[in-house]
């Protein structure tokens, strides 16, 4: 008789191990802010936290490729990715910049710490309900719609970056993180059109001059990274007027196509 029973295929552990990994990376980061805000006794500091995050995206950026590199791809690994960027670029966000600077603000604090957790989940139930849909305007035209999670989680923590910068007392104050971590969360959830990386395509002649700063902007992680992750945060802010403008003018252009 055929065996009915469903399982995962063995190629298909390591992407899965992948997402579970940065899963695991997304819960250490509140586990390092939990230290630096001293309440736990073992050493770590918001940098680690910070950190944890980063490698978080990272690991995120690269499992859906290692699935399709493998065909491994399932929708139970598209379930466990949704689930690893609810926890890893909502929830432990949201807790890093409470512990950080929203438990400051009595009553609000809280209420801003939670609006970036729920609308990182919204944005992926949102998601995961469109998955199948064959009307997807903005992701048929190479953009994607609102501010995908793990850049909305590393633009989030850019009053983080500046403090660590400049020591500077005034980034850490909660009436100024609150509304910058809830602007943070509406993009989430908006329907504004950002631009996908992957449907990027390079003209001929700036491909080498591309890798060049590719790689001047890996080493500058390394040597500065909160200065980089700065000049990184600010510059997607500034490109989302773009890339609505360039969507605008893509959809004006299959309006005007013939049927």
């Amino acid at each position: 008789m055929p065996d009915n029973r469903q399982g995962i295929s063995l190629r298909a552990v390591v992407p899965n191990a992948v997402t579970a990994l940065a899963l695991c990376f997304g819960l250490t980061g509140i586990r390092f802010a939990i230290s630096a805000a001293g309440y736990d006794p073992h050493p770590g500091d918001w940098e680690r936290a910070i950190g944890a995050i980063i490698i978080a995206a990272m690991l995120d950026g690269i499992d859906g490729r290692i699935a399709r590199l493998l065909k491994a791809e399932s929708r139970f690994g598209a379930e466990l990715d949704s689930l690893s960027d609810v926890i890893a670029f909502g929830v432990s966000p949201a807790i890093i910049m409470y512990l950080w600077s929203l438990q400051n603000f009595p009553k609000f604090g809280w209420i801003c710490a939670l609006a970036i957790a729920v609308c990182c989940a919204l944005r992926l139930a949102r998601f995961n309900a469109a998955i199948d849909a064959e009307d997807q305007p903005h992701k048929s035209a190479g953009f994607l719609t609102g501010v995908p999670a793990p850049a909305g989680a590393g633009i989030a923590f850019l009053p983080l970056y500046l403090w660590l910068v400049t020591e500077n007392e005034l980034f850490r104050n909660p009436v100024i993180v609150a509304p910058w971590i809830v602007f943070v969360a509406i993009l989430m959830i908006s329907n504004v059109a950002t631009f996908s990386w992957g449907s990027i395509r390079l003209r001929r002649h700036i491909r080498l001059e591309a890798i060049l700063l590719l790689a001047l902007l890996g080493t500058a992680l390394f040597s500065e990274p909160w200065i980089t992750l700065i000049v990184i945060a600010v510059g997607y802010i500034a490109m989302i007027p773009f890339s609505v403008r360039s969507y605008a003018k893509v959809k004006a252009a299959r309006q005007i196509q013939p049927n």
